[in-house]
């Protein structure tokens, strides 16, 4: 028994190092669609897939965005204006893409986009502040997801998304935490469902970003400013002594 359960460990471990030492060949034509590319992480891959030889279409919030980007990166390296609270938006986006990739299919899909704020006591915010968040970081790429997903069939490729994993800890208020669990529960049911087209659906959970201390800014700013909007029923049930902790 001991030597069945080390045999199987031995191969467990003989397959995870023969796995991660797999590498993506002929990138030449390989197009890959990442979000949420003005700065930070989006902003960092679309740079480094870019220089991989990748043909790298990365979607901006910002007109600046785009320019700073294409400043800094090749020719081959195409940007597109992409509002994801914005249907019409989205589809532009989408055709572009299924311009960019001229019948050969979309080999990557990256989803990178965080609508962090408003955060806070439950009681302390409106429906629209769930809207806020969650029409970009849920429904806004769950949208375009469906969208691109006949391209990624065609090419056999693969979604990522990009997942804060402190997203995954239900601490305040707000749809930050909810849009996380949900783009894991999408990913989870697109994976099993894309399989049988050879579609591969992953999710990478990661860390904290130096852009950390400029969120927390952010968040502090609404939180004043939910505060100040409070109904002085609600603001006197919690006092002056919770908000300032």
């Amino acid at each position: 028994l001991h030597i069945a359960i080390l045999a199987s460990i031995l191969s467990v471990i003989i397959y995870w190092l023969i796995r991660d030492r797999y590498r993506v060949r002929n990138l030449n034509g390989k197009h890959v669609f990442i979000t949420g590319c003005d700065t930070g992480l989006g902003n960092s891959l679309a740079q480094w897939l870019d220089k991989k030889g990748f043909c790298v279409i990365a979607a901006c919030t910002t007109e600046k965005g785009s320019q700073e980007l294409r400043s800094c990166s090749s020719l081959s390296l195409k940007t597109v204006n992409l509002n994801l609270a914005d249907s019409n938006s989205i589809a532009r986006a989408v055709e572009f893409v299924t311009d960019q990739t001229a019948g050969k299919g979309l080999f990557g899909f990256v989803s990178n986009a965080e609508g962090t704020a408003p955060v806070g006591p439950t009681d302390w915010l409106r429906i629209e502040d769930f809207h806020s968040v969650l029409d970009v970081s849920l429904l806004g790429l769950i949208e375009i997801t469906l969208k691109l997903l006949p391209l990624l069939k065609k090419a056999e490729g693969r979604v990522v998304n990009l997942i804060n994993a402190k997203g995954l800890m239900a601490f305040v208020g707000g749809g930050y935490s909810l849009s996380k669990w949900g783009m894991e529960a999408f990913s989870d049911t697109l994976r099993i469902e894309m399989k049988h087209f050879g579609v591969k659906v992953s999710i990478v959970e990661h860390g904290f970003f130096k852009a950390e201390v400029v969120h927390s800014n952010i968040l502090e700013k609404y939180l004043f400013k939910l505060w100040n909007r409070l109904t002085p029923e609600i603001r006197d049930s919690y006092g002056e002594k919770y908000f300032v902790e």
